[in-house]
């Protein structure tokens, strides 16, 4: 049987501002990555989808970021690799001390946004994030065939490879801007047969109609995504029917 981890980018309401609706979503998931307060969260928010995620069985993720709440972490600002290491820890060390006053523990870090994408392309900021996990003791979920994965592998950090169902690929295996054309999926038919070719066949179609060879350890679904339940149902409705079993690693 095949076997995929739901993880699903959550927490991202901070103050009055509301984002996402993770009391729908979670029950659908396996792994939740909870914002730290650098692009979305503060700690109500961060306290209240841990604990959504401990009522849920959900495996709780650090969704640490770049300091940039206005552009919602997605813009690229130059860091060392000892600010990506300190930007790590601080964060995911705040959802750390949630889980565990939970009566749980953190089980991995995922970057967000620019961050990510960054660290997956970038060999010093890739060895300053796997440092960081590894000194936290939690797992790695990075972009499948990235730096990032290779590094940790190297390492011999837990790791898992990302892959998404609503974001459109490059020839390179990497993720297309949102901006650009097809960047973006909303078709949840669409983005379901993507997640089941790269699921049970390892492949992804890029937008150039390309055949790119992926791993998917875990699947990632956007909680900020107009109709993520639905598309979360969707998708456990499909995995349901080809007998993948959804759980984290």
């Amino acid at each position: 049987m095949k076997r995929i981890d739901l993880n699903c980018d959550m927490g991202e309401s901070y103050g009055a501002w509301k984002m996402g609706d993770d009391a729908g979503v979670m029950p659908h998931i396996s792994s939740a990555n909870v914002a730290c307060g650098f692009h979305g969260g503060d700690p109500a928010t961060i306290r209240k989808t841990v604990q959504l995620a401990v009522d849920n069985d959900v495996a709780i993720g650090a969704h640490p970021s770049l300091p940039d709440i206005q552009g919602f972490g997605r813009r690229v600002m130059k860091i060392s690799p000892q600010e990506m290491y300190d930007l790590v820890v601080y964060q995911a060390g705040a959802v750390e001390a949630f889980a565990r006053a939970a009566g749980s523990k953190l089980h991995h870090i995922k970057c967000h946004g620019a961050l990510y994408n960054m660290a997956a392309n970038d060999e010093g900021l890739s060895d300053a994030m796997v440092r960081a996990a590894k000194d936290l003791g939690a797992m790695l979920y990075v972009l499948s065939k990235s730096k990032n994965y290779v590094i940790a592998r190297k390492k011999r950090v837990p790791v898992c490879a990302e892959v998404f169902a609503d974001r459109g690929y490059t020839d390179e295996g990497v993720l297309a801007p949102r901006d650009k054309p097809g960047g973006m999926i909303k078709d949840s038919a669409k983005a379901v047969k993507q997640a089941l070719g790269m699921i049970e066949e390892g492949y992804v179609t890029s937008l150039s109609g390309k055949r790119v060879a992926v791993a998917a350890d875990t699947l990632c679904i956007h909680g900020d995504q107009p109709g993520a339940v639905a598309f979360a149902k969707a998708l456990r409705k499909a995995f349901k029917e080809r007998k993948i079993e959804v759980a984290a690693p």
